[in-house]
């Protein structure tokens, strides 16, 4: 009996304790799975270098050769280069409205320069900071309005700004810094992130002004490539056949480019109102046309005429500006050149000062992945560089933007994040800049509003499943005219073998490339293959992409044909 009752009492006490073992385990499991549901991902800092007309070609992660750019190459190899990314409205106002909005032109009201764009609108980083980031934009912003609380904070150039001694505007002042432009733009960018809310992650834009006209180098990078003769590229010689807009433009380096203003030959101001007369004319044909000028536009033209971007140099940058340029000046009188020759010392001076530009900006983005690694921000931190459109560097003889060909549709984009992106990856899809803001969103694990007409390509980059197909094709539309430039207004699409192009207006025409045959965009074969059915399938899905993108222009244009 004895033993019975000394088995009974420990049967029930290792029943008690298994019962208590089973409510511990249970208990242990319902908290991780409550730890689980609470603890959502760590949401990634955002830093995007956003700069103004840097060419791909002026890149060495592309392949450029015309001068090294170590730091932006150093994302491309920690990171990913992005080698088919296309801007669908290829302009600086245009292009930074469609980041912010992640909509076309048509749709978020910003189809040229010089407009006011509606900050009141559905904007991306609203949402990040709605979702808990701390936001803020430093540098050029263009939009013709400020972006008011669309940001925590902001610290903008006005208008285009200044490359020399420029002022910078925030919500309660105006001030004027010393210094070039880039650096000042790094600085506002670190003093950002020195005071930001270290309890939030951040976003933020580095809009640099650089390689914008005039490319006036920083003082030190005066020079730099004075030793080096460029090769001319292939097609600076075009001769437009079959291209009716591309010989009809304003913006060759022979008769667009001018010597005084872009190339700083003879920059003293004369004190004479008759050449100010002249020049004033000048400006104001070659930038507005017809169109009447605003007070404010009126004002920075006489600033201009009468005391320019150099006036703002102080006397140490005014004695090394002045020496450096009088002695190409003294160089261009004393060669006497013509023709030929004097084309292609125009591109070689445009060059010597577009990449001196650059030198700045590359050494500024260093600046910047610098910061992030002394300060333990790498492995949180995304980072971007990317400029609002490509750039003619004397293709076809240009310089500037604006049109559907290569050199100006497509933008360069490399990218870094760690864990996420595999170090030295090559994205081939097709890439838009209406995506940009879709997957910042989706970087920072925040909603992307329904109308957004761009998509997110992190699961690209993290090798995720797709959803449904990549995109197939890009869509553009370009609409400022005729003025400045006269680039006509048209609209097409990109595809990875052809390019479609209709311009409208003017004259009504339509241009076909095979872009694997005839990669420099000269032989239009619109004409020869118009009947066949590749070209009638190209108009069917073109007419779709209107359609997807609700560009109603457009549309009116096809169906009057």
């Amino acid at each position: 009996m004895l033993n019975r009752k000394i088995f009974n009492q420990q049967n029930r006490h290792a029943a008690r304790l298994a019962s208590i073992f089973l409510v511990l385990f249970l208990a242990g499991c319902n908290r991780e799975q409550k730890t689980e549901e609470k603890v959502a991902p760590k949401k990634p800092n955002i830093i995007f270098i956003f700069s103004d007309d840097h060419a791909y070609q002026a890149i060495g992660a592309y392949g450029g050769k015309l001068m090294p750019t170590p730091n932006i190459d150093r994302i491309a190899h920690e990171g990913a280069t992005f080698t088919n990314v296309f801007v669908t409205n290829s302009i600086c106002g245009p292009s930074r409205a469609t980041l912010l909005t992640g909509k076309y032109s048509h749709l978020n009201g910003y189809k040229a320069n010089e407009g006011k764009f509606d900050v009141n609108q559905v904007l991306f980083p609203r949402l990040l900071r709605d979702n808990g980031y701390q936001t803020a934009w430093v540098g050029k912003w263009h939009l013709g309005t400020a972006p008011g609380e669309a940001f925590d904070s902001w610290t903008i150039l006005p208008g285009q700004g200044h490359y020399y001694n420029p002022d910078f505007v925030t919500e309660d002042d105006t001030v004027r810094r010393e210094g070039y432009v880039t650096d000042l733009i790094t600085e506002y960018a670190e003093t950002f992130l020195d005071n930001r809310d270290t309890t939030k992650p951040f976003f933020l834009v580095v809009g640099q002004k650089a390689t914008h006209r005039e490319w006036l180098p920083d003082i030190q990078d005066l020079g730099a490539f004075d030793s080096v003769s460029f090769p001319l590229p292939e097609t600076f010689y075009d001769d437009y056949k079959g291209r009716f807009a591309a010989g009809d433009q304003d913006m060759t380096i022979d008769k667009t480019m001018r010597l005084r203003e872009d190339l700083k030959v003879h920059l003293d101001y004369v004190p004479d109102e008759k050449a100010i007369a002249k020049r004033r004319a000048d400006l104001i044909k070659s930038n507005f046309g017809d169109k009447k000028l605003t007070p404010e536009q009126e004002n920075q033209i006489e600033q201009y005429l009468r005391r320019g971007a150099y006036m703002r140099l102080n006397a140490t940058q005014r004695e090394k500006f002045s020496a450096y340029y009088d002695k190409i000046s003294k160089e261009f009188d004393e060669n006497k050149l013509s023709g030929k020759a004097l084309v292609e010392w125009k591109y070689q001076r445009y060059l010597k000062d577009y990449l001196a530009t650059a030198r700045s900006l590359d050494r500024n983005v260093g600046k910047i992945l610098e910061y992030v690694d002394k300060h333990g921000l790498a492995e949180n931190t995304v980072v971007v560089y990317a400029s609002d459109q490509g750039f003619y560097l004397g293709e076809h003889g240009w310089f500037d933007k604006r049109f559907i060909y290569e050199e100006s549709l497509r933008t360069p984009m490399v990218a870094r994040y760690p864990g996420v992106i595999e170090p030295g990856s090559k994205v081939n899809e097709i890439i838009m800049n209406v995506d940009w803001a879709p997957t910042m969103l989706d970087i920072a694990h925040t909603e992307i509003p329904a109308d957004v007409q761009g998509r997110s390509f992190l699961p690209l980059l993290s090798k995720e499943p797709l959803t449904s197909p990549w995109r197939d094709a890009a869509y553009y539309h370009y609409y400022e005219f005729p003025q400045p430039h006269h680039v006509h207004p048209h609209f097409g699409l990109r595809t990875m073998k052809y390019k479609l192009v209709r311009f409208y207006g003017e004259k009504n025409v339509w241009e076909l490339y095979d872009m694997q045959g005839d990669p420099h965009e000269l032989n239009n074969i619109y004409d020869a293959k118009s009947s066949d059915p590749e070209v009638t399938a190209l108009k069917s899905r073109l007419k779709q992409l209107i359609e997807e993108y609700k560009d109603q222009e457009a549309a009116d244009i096809l169906a009057k044909e």
